[in-house]
């Protein structure tokens, strides 16, 4: 689907009972699941253990956040968001495939993903999510109250997520809201309390996920089509090079403001050059016909995650 936890292209050639013995993209006979023990292998892949680009793209919002705030000798935190953003990443694919079931059956490269084919039950897969979140609980023990009931706050927006590509052409924007709320949770985590410059950087983050994962849904414009499934990708045609320039730039400048908010000195916001000559080669490269490489571009936001967060940092810890 056009969405980041789960995607779908290639309408299937063969019934599911037949396609046990066919190798396809998310056959879990090769790469670093088919070196598992079979036992384990649907459910590494309901957890998308071979694809962590998610969880770089969940944790980045978070630890900008701390960065920003300072870090306030709380290092620990980088560590508790990476396990969180693993663990709520994971339990987001889990979940994204129980809802998308009866969708997977359709499409070539996710009928053989372990519900789908019928190799993992509901409940087995409910059991997975359920560890999971236990996982989470136990990083959101190391966070204050404050902090704590932010996080918390997202659980709505994650159930509700896997069926707005069935409601609107913008689920990209969805996802937005639930990929970046780590930058909500941050600061308060850091500051025990919640400020301006959180905001700005979740809506900044808002702006780059639309971006980037319209990028990602390029790859699956024409089987969303075939399936009846809505995307920012498909809305904008061929004007989503456009779309997500567009979009890239408002990050920028949203996070320029919070870095504003926290040093209002114009040498702070050079810190945010990286990250924004980053965007703009994507956006300039960026071609609606070329799934192959919407889908590269996509895979190098786990980069400009990188160069935001070192700004960020300089910027919190150098007295600029």
């Amino acid at each position: 689907m056009a969405s980041l936890p789960c995607t779908k292209s290639r309408l299937e050639s063969l019934p599911v009972s037949d396609a046990s013995s066919d190798i396809v993209p998310d056959s879990e006979r090769r790469g670093f699941i088919g070196a598992l023990p079979p036992r384990l292998r649907p459910y590494a892949s309901l957890m998308r253990l071979d694809r962590p680009i998610g969880t770089w793209l969940l944790y980045w919002p978070c630890a900008w956040s701390v960065a920003l705030a300072g870090v306030g000798g709380r290092w620990d935190l980088f560590a508790w968001f990476a396990l969180g953003a693993f663990a709520m990443r994971s339990a987001g694919c889990v979940y994204n495939d129980i809802v998308d079931r009866d969708l997977d059956r359709q499409v070539e490269r996710t009928r053989l993903r372990p519900l789908a084919s019928g190799r993992v039950s509901t409940r087995s897969a409910w059991v997975l999510i359920g560890a999971l979140c236990l996982l989470g609980l136990l990083v959101l023990f190391q966070l204050n109250w404050t902090a704590a009931a932010i996080a918390l706050g997202s659980v709505a927006l994650v159930a509700a997520y896997p069926f707005m590509k069935r409601i609107t052409w913008w689920p990209q924007a969805w996802l937005g809201l639930v990929f970046s709320w780590g930058a909500l949770v941050g600061w308060p985590a850091v500051t025990g309390s919640f400020g301006w410059p959180a905001l700005l950087l979740w809506l900044g983050s808002v702006a780059w996920v639309i971006g980037y994962d319209t990028l990602y849904a390029v790859q699956d414009v024409e089987d969303d089509g075939l399936v009846g499934v809505k995307s920012s990708a498909r809305r904008l045609g061929d004007k989503a090079p456009l779309g997500v320039g567009l979009f890239y730039a408002a990050a920028v400048f949203l996070w320029g403001a919070a870095v504003w908010a926290v040093r209002p000195d114009w040498l702070a916001l050079v810190a945010l050059a990286p990250a924004a000559l980053h965007l703009a080669n994507q956006a300039l490269r960026a071609d609606p016909q070329d799934g192959a490489l919407a889908l590269a571009l996509f895979r190098s936001n786990r980069t400009c995650g990188l160069l935001v967060f070192l700004g960020l940092l300089v910027v919190a810890l150098s007295g600029l």
